[in-house]
């Protein structure tokens, strides 16, 4: 049920998710099929503002010949009604004609005809006029109906230009048909006089008959597009004619005028912008997403460090520290950072050495490594190890960066190890001890021996009575104490090579340090038969060593140099000590060699000679050279080895020196064979 819920919760996340990023977008398709839509629809009303003004218009135009022509319809039945009443003479007619022809300019003519269709009078004085058979036809049909008739526009007789329009209007008196007014209209003077420039500039105009038949037109601004078009019945007395516009307008563009065309410009100006914004959102959403990542990555790292970080900035001030240090020195972030020295994981007692450091920090000459010692909340004091280095953020330097390493486990290890090493140690030597234990035996059987001789002598010149010699007690004396010294000599050496202590650096002469244990690789040497052959360099400078930890690489060298020998020639097994000044480095050291005459060294043995627990004997633990080569090396020397070029290996190591003392004359020490 848990798991449904959570998965509710994670769909309803993903339909908000989805959501937030659909509304932009159908927002976003909408202004577009907006901005898409707008030209298309600003050309439409265009359009059609563009056909109902031309409506309008031709409208304006029918209604203004209808009204000009109606008034001129007006005009000649009152002028009839004059002339039926006998109101008007002949000069007073023409005069009112010519008035009447001034004023309506569209009116080419106008006649008197009597009964028989001859010219009564007339406005420019012709005696006769030839009427065209439409003509003919509309005064027959004005007589009949006894009204105003108009006739079919058509040319005069004989002529295909121009379109006359005639209007006829009757004279009855006393109920007896008399004559008539003939009004003549060129079609031309029609559309020239009752249209406006301004219309006429801008549409194409013509009178149509019922047969579609253009009848007459004006093309004041050249021929009509055919795009916006327009017919309006001119319906005269008589008559029905069309009155058709052609505008010469072409079709509006997508783009009508420069305002739409601005809107839209900025229009598509601004969906690029927010088309640039929503991409540049979407990078930034892209790279948050991929630091927050990172940001995540890097706090995971840091938070799963065992080495604390601490960041200060140029003043000292702590601006950052990760968990590993907050959980080293036992005090939360919110303690540390922002704090100054004194530093609260600071010990009272290293307070000096702290200021030191930090005066330096500030100074810009940090120590890059040190070690030292910080307290937890507690007060417990723990080392640590302390790397310091420059901040740098785009190559300038915000502050400095520290690396703390809590060195409490490193330092019992070592302690550990060292303890180890030494009990080690304490056991070759005792095995050491353990080998040469029946050669010491006799060793000591001797001085002993002759200790007895000599004190039983003594007793029994003593017990005899007879007057002894002073002279030969004293010698006998003598010899007891030289023998007790030898044999307390050897046990001292021997107590001293065996006894457990802690190691203890000392200035050491190494050359006397030889002739020291001379004795007990004697002992040894007696024992394999062979002869030993030690050599110290006079004024060798001291070095500072654990007097003991030399004696046992020593010992062990000469050890393994004799039972190298085991298999030559007694009068080949010849062993030499050397200590000498080493001249092969530039600074002073005193160097040991240990000479043998045996077997030498196969190489796939050397490949492993100082490896832990790898020996060459039967017996052995594989510990002694690998004990030799650490016990140098925690010295500051090296140990290696060479082959004799008589035969045999050349151990050697090298000490560094204190001093290098001015030199003295050498000495050659040479032991007797066993």
């Amino acid at each position: 049920m848990i798991l449904s819920f959570k998965r509710s919760i994670a769909a309803l996340g993903g339909q908000r998710n989805m959501w937030r990023w659909l509304l932009p977008l159908l927002l976003l398709l909408l202004f577009l099929a907006t901005m898409l839509w707008l030209p298309w629809q600003a050309q439409r009303m265009e359009a059609t503002e563009r056909r109902e003004q031309l409506i309008a218009d031709t409208l304006w135009v029918e209604q203004t010949i209808r009204f000009q022509l109606s008034r001129n319809e007006e005009s000649l039945r009152l002028l009839a009604n004059d002339m039926l009443a006998g109101h008007l003479n002949d000069k007073q007619w023409r005069d009112r004609v010519q008035t009447l022809l001034r004023n309506s300019r569209e009116m080419r003519g106008l006649a008197w005809l009597d009964a028989q269709g001859d010219v009564r009078l007339s406005a420019d004085g012709m005696s006769s006029i030839e009427l065209s058979e439409q003509s003919k036809a509309a005064l027959a049909r004005a007589r009949k109906a006894r009204r105003g008739e108009y006739s079919v526009p058509a040319p005069p007789p004989g002529l295909s230009a121009p379109m006359l329009l005639d209007y006829h209007q009757p004279l009855f008196r006393a109920g007896r048909f008399v004559g008539s007014l003939v009004a003549t209209y060129p079609t031309s003077n029609l559309l020239d006089e009752l249209v406006p420039w301004w219309f006429a500039q801008d549409n194409e105009i013509a009178l149509v008959d019922n047969d579609d038949v253009v009848i007459d037109k004006r093309t004041a601004g050249g021929p009509g597009r055919n795009v916006y078009t327009h017919s309006r019945s001119l319906d005269l007395p008589g008559i029905s004619l069309n009155l058709r516009t052609n505008s010469l307008k072409a079709a509006p563009g997508l783009l009508p005028n420069l305002l739409v065309g601005s809107v839209i410009a900025l229009s598509l100006g601004l969906a690029w912008s927010l088309a640039a914004l929503w991409r540049d959102i979407n990078r930034r959403l892209a790279a948050e997403g991929a630091l927050r990542q990172q940001v995540s990555f890097r706090t995971a790292m840091e938070n799963s460090l065992l080495t604390g970080l601490r960041a200060r900035d140029l003043e000292g001030r702590i601006t950052y520290v990760n968990p590993a240090f907050c959980e080293m020195v036992g005090l939360p972030a919110s303690e540390l950072i922002g704090a100054q020295p004194p530093m609260p994981y600071w010990a009272p007692e290293a307070l000096a050495e702290y200021q030191e450091r930090f005066s330096q920090v500030l100074a810009g000459n940090p120590t890059p490594q040190f070690e030292t010692v910080f307290q937890r909340s507690n007060g417990e004091r723990f080392p640590v190890l302390v790397f310091e280095s420059p901040l740098m953020d785009g190559g300038r330097q915000t502050g400095w960066m520290g690396s703390i390493l809590d060195i409490s486990e490193l330092r019992r290890i070592e302690n550990l190890s060292r303890q180890q090493q030494e009990k080690l140690q304490a056991s070759a030597r005792l095995a050491s001890m353990g080998e040469i234990a029946s050669t010491l035996a006799h060793e000591l059987n001797q001085p002993l021996a002759a200790i007895s001789s000599y004190t039983t002598g003594v007793l029994n010149l003593l017990d005899s009575g007879a007057p002894a010699e002073p002279a030969l007690l004293h010698d006998a004396i003598e010899k007891a104490n030289q023998q007790a010294q030898r044999a307390g000599h050897i046990i001292r050496s021997v107590h001293a090579f065996v006894k457990k202590r802690e190691p203890a650096r000392e200035r050491v002469d190494v050359g006397e340090l030889a002739e020291n244990l001379m004795p007990l690789v004697e002992l040894q040497a007696r024992k394999a038969y062979v002869s030993i052959q030690l050599r110290v360099e006079a004024g060798l400078p001291p070095v500072m060593a654990d007097r003991v930890m030399l004696e046992q690489v020593i010992l062990n060298l000469t050890r393994n140099g004799m039972e190298a020998m085991q298999d030559v020639a007694p009068e080949r097994r010849s062993l030499r000590v050397a200590v000498r000044r080493d001249l092969s480095v530039d600074v002073p050291a005193v160097e040991v060699l240990v000479i043998d005459r045996g077997h030498g060294i196969p190489p796939e043995v050397a490949e492993r000679l100082f490896s832990p627990f790898f020996s060459t004997k039967a017996e052995g633990m594989g510990m002694g050279l690998n004990i030799c080569r650490t016990v140098v090396e925690s010295h500051g020397g090296t140990l290696s080895h060479a082959a004799n070029a008589g035969g045999g290996t050349i151990f050697r190591f090298s000490l560094p020196a204190l001093v290098t003392p001015a030199a003295v004359p050498g000495r050659l020490q040479t032991s007797s064979e066993a």
